[in-house]
């Protein structure tokens, strides 16, 4: 048992916290997926939230909205996150020894491991155009494209483009100015641009063909079934 699910069976109080927090989960795991690319870090990570979120509630004083506040403390965590990606080796047992290759060398490690997420784990319930748009933002081509992006960048990008908040609100959030927040998001848009990566919030179209394998892929990979991927792969 994890120390937030031993300190929300403390009382009554903390049960009613825990429901409060939980309402959130689905949305800031969408988040943290956006901003980490791994399901399982961004599970992670809202965890993590939580557990800061409920450390620190008693210092929470309602000068902003529940929601903001959290994301302000999902935002850190995957900053750190992202900060400590820098200092941990990726795997590399994943094929035979071999030459490097000149070309890969400027590709960003994380884009290379980028994974799909379920609909459930990080689309919220709601009005079936929001869901419809939270579907299109977490498509992994989406996904793989917020990667090429320095964290606060991508931050800024989500926060503004994705989930349609204000910049006044995003610098708040970031404790920044307004002016840096517009600077982080044009530069944003800029590198999206200039490398050719899906910016807006709708996924580029493909063949029936590409979408059909992209579905079995998705559907083989949350399933578990190695052979159905050891299959596509092929």
């Amino acid at each position: 048992m994890n120390p937030y699910d031993v300190a929300v069976s403390a009382s009554p109080a903390s049960a009613a916290l825990e429901q409060q927090l939980e309402e959130f989960r689905s949305e800031l795991t969408g988040y943290a997926y956006r901003m980490l690319g791994s399901p399982f870090e961004a599970e992670d990570a809202v965890q993590e939230t939580f557990i800061r979120a409920w450390r620190s509630y008693d210092r929470f004083e309602g000068r902003s909205s529940l929601r903001s506040w959290l994301y302000r403390i999902a935002t850190n965590v995957c900053l750190d996150l992202l900060a400590s990606r820098e200092k941990r080796a990726r795997p590399m047992d994943l094929g035979p020894a071999r030459e490097p290759v000149e070309a890969s060398l400027n590709t960003l490690p994380e884009v290379t491991w980028i994974q799909p997420a379920p609909d459930a784990l990080v689309v919220p319930d709601g009005d079936p155009a929001e869901v419809t748009e939270a579907r299109e933002t977490v498509r992994l081509a989406f996904v793989a494209a917020l990667q090429h992006l320095p964290p606060r960048q991508r931050a800024v990008l989500i926060l503004c483009e994705v989930l349609r908040w204000q910049a006044s609100e995003v610098a708040e959030l970031l404790e920044t100015t307004v002016a840096s927040v517009n600077s982080a998001l044009q530069r944003a848009r800029a590198s999206l641009e200039a490398g050719e990566l899906e910016a807006a919030s709708t996924s580029p179209s493909v063949e029936k063909a590409d979408e059909d394998l992209l579905a079995r892929y998705v559907a083989a990979f949350e399933a578990y079934d190695m052979d159905a991927l050891t299959s596509l792969i092929r």
